[in-house]
């Protein structure tokens, strides 16, 4: 599992970071992103469809908010 720190960050950060980093990741590979801006609740799912990854998982806790995405294909 990566982690990816998006926090203090505000929209579109946090999305074009996520962006960044699963171009790294290989096909399979799980990402986990580390928010502050509760923003990052329907932006980071709705880059993900669009772009063919999957959300695993998105929670709050202690005033963050986290997301757990699958990296399903390259050229995200």
């Amino acid at each position: 599992m990566h982690e990816l720190d998006c926090r203090r960050m505000l929209c579109p950060m946090p999305v074009i970071k996520t962006q960044n980093e699963i171009e790294k990741l290989q096909v399979g590979d799980q990402l986990q992103v580390i928010c502050t801006d509760p923003g990052v609740m329907q932006d980071i799912p709705s880059w993900c469809r669009v772009h063919g990854h999957t959300v695993m998982d998105s929670h709050e806790q202690d005033d963050e908010y986290i997301l757990t995405i699958r990296v399903e294909n390259h050229g995200s």
